[in-house]
């Protein structure tokens, strides 16, 4: 899974196998680690919910959980949409814009690069 940040706005790209996790087990997570020593790590996970029927974050300390609705994952998940979008609410006049898409191959790198991808609809298309 990657991650992206920048200002307000918070965007996780996932694969295929991925996506297959989440929907099988609810829950997926990495962690990148800054340095030595158990603080010195940020968790960045994706969950699905049942109870949940909005895109929610979840931010303690060393980690960040975004929260899907599981009917909107599923349907997500099975069809041709590119991700689920959301804009949470952090009071006025702040908010953070959520993006979770899935992550599809590149059309200038090679096969070992793509590896894990989901299909560019762009591929083979002239610009």
């Amino acid at each position: 899974m990657k991650l992206r940040m920048k200002e307000n706005s918070l965007r996780l790209r996932l694969s295929p196998s991925e996506m297959a996790r989440l929907l099988q087990d609810g829950h997926i997570e990495e962690t990148v680690r800054f340095a030595p020593g158990p603080g010195a790590a940020l968790t960045y996970a994706l969950e699905q919910s049942p109870h949940c029927t909005a895109m929610t974050v979840r931010y303690e300390a060393h980690s960040i959980t975004v929260v899907l609705p599981a009917e909107s994952t599923e349907t997500w998940a099975e069809g041709q949409d590119v991700g689920l979008y959301g804009n949470i609410d952090l009071g006025r006049p702040e908010s953070l814009d959520v993006a979770v898409e899935k992550d599809f191959a590149c059309l200038d790198k090679g096969e070992a690069e793509n590896a894990d991808t989901f299909p560019n609809p762009r591929q083979g298309a002239v610009c």
